[in-house]
């Protein structure tokens, strides 16, 4: 393993519980959300997930967060 510093700046949460293999929720946050914002656009940084305590591999109650790096319009 490696470390990695991310770069500061700002973050859009959002909370997902569902399989891993779902890929809805990047549809909405890419082509609804985003797109939708009146004041955040979509950064040129690193995204990335925290899969805390509630991920459970392969299973439909499983929980994680997904980090979308934003900036201000």
């Amino acid at each position: 393993m490696e470390t990695y510093t991310l770069v500061r700046g700002l973050y859009a949460v959002f909370d997902y519980k569902g399989l891993h293999t779902d890929t809805k929720i990047f549809y909405y946050i890419f082509e609804t959300w985003l797109p939708k914002s009146n004041d955040y656009c979509l950064d040129d940084r690193p995204h990335f997930e925290i899969l805390g305590a509630k991920y459970k591999n392969n299973d439909p109650n499983s929980e994680e967060q997904i980090w979308i790096p934003v900036r201000p319009k």
